[in-house]
Formats: structure tokens, C-alpha cells, sequence
């Protein structure tokens, strides 16, 4: 595969993300999932997860993508966030008798948005929403940061987090009515052990959303868009050998993984502990990356940060076939 930044790259992902030759692409992807997972099997076992009156269902779809149903016990309402495959999200729908209030999308990749035409389709008159700077395909609502979305006692709030894609968003459930912790649906932006490549942003622009996400309290729930978990926490324990909470989460993830179990959902607490991508500011993650300093350690400057984030992705990348 190209790199990211040379040319045949950039041309390629133009065409992916700005034009129909990524509908087509999208639909090669999805022809792939059918083959490898056929009559109805799926990459993960299908496990809701219940909060009192609050349901979530991570919905293996693709092969390896994650999208989600909340639904509220006491209303019925549900939403479904990044229906990237329509076909199974909406069999599933029907098996359970759910017909949803809206769709949340994080951004316009078709392995994201790809099942917004369908949804529409389907269910006339639903809403689809989408950052408002992100080009999302098929949708019907832009949101932005600070924006708030109410769906019976489902309450989300927006928060603009760039970087993987110029305009992507994220939404975070308010879990109070539920007496549950808030959660993060985060799409590519902050994975189980990483987050997503930077496809459209600079290092400095991704730090700074890493940054916005991690003011969110500890306890938050994270919901990513994939299931990473098994390469991300695998490359987490080769930069940090020395960090146990990373061995125990790989240990852990690696006995889920061979029941096809799901990995998500993780806290932005556990996050900060294991995921390199946060741990930009840790002086055993600088040493790793080669920073040298004189002195005793002192935190480093964003500057420092967004170099040693750029390091660790590039690391991640390099080191993914090789692990």
C-alpha cells in the first residue's frame, strides 16, 4: 500500500473520499466481508451491552468495522451510529423490531457512511446526520461542535475532533438518565489501544483533538468504529514493555479475540494508561520514541508532543506486519 503523504497516495484517497470511485471501492469492501464471513457470520459475536434502561449493540459489520444501536428501554427510541454496511444494520433492526429515530455518522468514509442512502430508503423520513465540515455523504442534518441532538431521553452532545478526516465528529451519549457513564462513540478518532491514521490533518491538529477528547471523564465509555484492539495493544506493549497495564489489556483482548468476543467498550481512564496515541507526554513513551532531554524531565511542549505523535504513528505503521 502507498504511504501516506507521496503521491500515488494522495491520489488514490482523493478518489476514495471525494468522488464515486470510492462507492465502487466501498462495495469491492463489502463483496470481501460477505466471502470471508458468509451466511450471516460476522468478524464478532453480536453481544449488547445493558445500562439499566439503556441498551448498546455493537453491530459487527464489514470486516472489522463496528457500527452501534442505542436504545432506550423506556421509550423505545433508538438510533443507529455508522451504518457503513446497510444490509446486516438493517436485518438486525427488523429481527428485533426496532425502527430508529435517526442516524449518527462520525464521517465520511464509506466503510462509515456507505449505508446512509439505504437507512434512507428504508425508513422514510429519517434523519441522517453528519459533520458539517466533513462532505458526508447522504445525509439529511450538519452538526458541529457544541451542537446538541435529543432523541426521546437519548441526549447527545457533538465535539469537532479533526484529524483523521478534516471534519469528523464524535457524539457523546449523556449516560445520567440511565445511571450509567456517559459514552463515547468515537469512530476513527480514538480506537481501543490507538486512533486513526491522519489522513487529512497535521500531527499538531490530531494532538489537539486527543486533547479535547481526553478532558472527558475517566469513566466515560469508548465505542470506536473498529476492531483494532488485537494490533493496537500488541504495538502499545512493544513501545512500552515496561507498562503492566498494557501487558494485562493484551493479555486480556487476546482471550476475547479467540472466542470472537468484542473488545469495546473501553473508558478514556484505562485509555490514558495503555494507548500511546494519549501517552505523548510520558516520559517512558518519549524514551522509547528517542527523545533525549538534559536534565531532569521536564513535560514537553505541544511542539515536542505533535513530533512524538507523528513518531508513533509512523512506528505503528511500520511495525504492524512485523509484530
Amino acid at each position: 500500500m502507498a504511504k501516506e503523504g507521496n503521491c500515488l497516495f494522495r491520489i488514490g484517497y482523493f478518489l476514495y473520499s471525494r468522488t464515486s470511485v470510492g462507492k465502487f471501492y466501498h462495495r469491492r469492501d463489502i463483496a470481501k466481508a460477505r466471502a470471508k464471513y458468509p451466511d450471516g457470520e460476522t468478524h464478532s459475536v453480536i453481544q449488547p451491552k445493558s445500562f439499566n434502561d439503556l441498551t448498546i449493540t455493537p453491530l459487527p459489520i464489514l470486516l472489522d468495522n463496528y457500527a452501534y444501536i442505542v436504545t432506550c428501554g423506556k421509550t423505545g427510541t433508538s438510533i443507529v451510529v455508522d451504518p457503513g454496511d446497510a444490509e446486516p444494520v438493517i436485518k438486525y433492526l427488523k429481527e428485533q423490531d426496532i425502527t430508529p429515530a435517526a442516524v449518527l455518522v462520525t464521517h465520511k468514509h464509506w466503510d462509515h457512511a456507505g449505508g446512509n442512502a439505504d437507512f434512507k430508503k428504508e425508513f422514510s423520513g429519517i434523519k441522517v446526520f453528519g459533520g458539517k465540515h466533513d462532505n458526508v455523504p447522504d445525509v439529511t442534518n450538519t452538526v458541529d461542535q457544541g451542537h446538541s441532538l435529543e432523541f426521546g431521553s437519548l441526549k447527545f452532545s457533538v465535539q469537532f475532533t479533526p484529524g483523521h478526516t478534516v471534519g469528523h465528529v464524535v457524539y457523546i451519549l449523556d449516560g445520567g438518565p440511565y445511571g450509567a457513564p456517559d459514552s463515547l462513540f468515537s469512530g476513527d478518532h480514538l480506537f481501543l489501544g490507538g486512533c486513526g491514521r491522519m489522513f487529512e490533518g497535521p500531527p499538531s491538529t490530531m494532538l489537539g483533538s486527543l486533547d479535547d477528547i481526553c478532558q472527558l471523564s475517566g469513566e466515560t465509555l469508548v465505542w470506536p468504529g473498529h476492531e483494532y484492539a488485537n494490533d493496537n495493544m500488541e504495538f502499545a506493549c512493544h513501545l512500552e514493555p515496561d507498562n503492566t497495564a498494557a501487558q494485562d489489556k493484551n493479555d486480556w483482548i487476546k482471550q476475547q479475540r479467540e472466542k470472537r468476543l468484542v473488545t469495546c467498550p473501553s473508558t478514556i481512564g484505562d485509555e490514558k494508561m495503555y494507548n500511546p496515541f494519549l501517552r505523548t507526554s510520558i516520559e517512558s513513551v518519549l524514551k522509547s520514541l528517542g527523545v533525549t532531554w538534559t536534565g531532569p524531565f521536564q513535560p514537553p511542549t505541544d511542539n515536542v508532543r505533535a513530533q512524538a505523535l507523528a513518531e508513533v504513528r509512523r512506528q505503528k505503521d511500520t511495525l504492524k506486519y512485523n509484530l
